[in-house]
């Protein structure tokens, strides 16, 4: 029955979380911060030991090593922490321009070129006439190449997508069609209940917050997995057995008769 509470309260919080992000409601950074903290705090209170063997899919590595190990992984699991607290404050101030100033991306975009424009005009001008240094600006240059590495990598990355659209269109892949329907559905669902931004936001909220707790009660989260799964093998037996044995069994004896 504890273990019941535990499972229905983290869920619970989840979708609670999820609904607000998916409702344009304001999401405030402490406020998840020290709400999925305390998820973790009262859910997961018990040290626990597991070995290799009960990790999820009996991974050998660690989540950072899966994650690749680089800069990107270090934010995921906030091992800087703030670089991935400023990446989400950043992410919360540009949300909230968008969604309640009611500017657009090329509004914006525009607006700030102009203000930052304007002020290094007027920075040069009186420079110029007070016989003050120049604004400090790095050469504005590209390399032919750096331009040579950008559009090789855009180059395989866009024939690999091609290459893999052609497959599907001419039926040669039919488990990658499945997967690539799935995903398309899914986005359009999910689009229909929210906006671009939102859930934009929302996404790198569980980016960033997800892992971390995974990586932190890993040995509980890879428990409980493990007790669902066994308990949904033991309901598809019985489903096998009830369900789809007697199903079959009519059939044979449909046979027979005819």
């Amino acid at each position: 029955k504890a273990l019941q509470k535990k499972l229905f309260f983290t869920l619970f919080a989840l979708i609670f979380f999820t609904c607000i992000s998916l409702s344009k409601l304001p999401i405030f950074l402490v406020v998840e911060v020290i709400a999925f903290e305390f998820v973790g705090c009262v859910c997961f209170q018990f040290p626990l030991k597991m070995s290799s063997s009960d990790r999820l899919f009996n991974r050998q590595r660690t989540v950072h090593q899966i994650l690749g190990g680089g800069l990107v992984a270090d934010l995921m699991l906030w091992r800087q922490k703030n670089l991935t607290v400023g990446i989400l404050v950043v992410t919360l101030a540009a949300w909230v321009v968008f969604e309640r100033s009611g500017y657009t991306l090329l509004s914006l975009v525009s607006s700030v070129l102009l203000l930052l424009v304007a002020i290094l005009f007027l920075w040069a001008k009186s420079a110029a006439i007070l016989n003050r240094p120049a604004p400090p600006l790095p050469d504005l240059y590209l390399s032919e190449e750096m331009v040579n590495e950008v559009a090789a990598f855009i180059r395989d990355r866009v024939n690999a997508l091609l290459s893999v659209s052609q497959d599907i269109a001419l039926g040669k892949d039919s488990g990658m069609f499945l997967k690539v329907a799935a995903y398309l559905w899914l986005i359009s669902v999910i689009g229909s209940l929210t906006d671009f931004l939102t859930l934009g936001y929302t996404s790198l909220v569980i980016v960033l917050t997800i892992p971390a707790l995974y990586e932190k009660f890993e040995d509980h989260i890879d428990r409980y997995v493990s007790m669902g799964y066994r308990k949904l093998q033991k309901l598809y037996v019985r489903f096998d057995v009830d369900c789809v044995g007697k199903v079959r069994k009519w059939i044979l004896e449909k046979k027979k008769l005819s």
